[in-house]
């Protein structure tokens, strides 16, 4: 269902915001390792978001052609 599927792509983009945030916060405070681990976690969840989003959009284009259009 496309509702799944964007709760899902959300999801993603919510934590990879999260770790993106870490790692800014360990990066201002010098912890490069840290800020690393928290870099490569956001990718990670980045591209399950662009994964995510781009099925939504199919799901949604998909049940908008078989909708009806109206009735007469």
């Amino acid at each position: 269902m496309p509702k799944d599927a964007h709760t899902t792509a959300a999801y993603h983009h919510e934590r990879a915001a999260k770790s993106h945030r870490a790692a800014a916060e360990q990066s201002h405070q010098g912890a490069h390792e840290a800020c690393e681990g928290h870099a490569l976690t956001a990718c990670g969840h980045s591209t399950k978001a662009d994964e995510a989003s781009k099925l939504a959009h199919e799901k949604s284009a998909q049940r908008a052609k078989s909708a009806p259009t109206g009735t007469a």
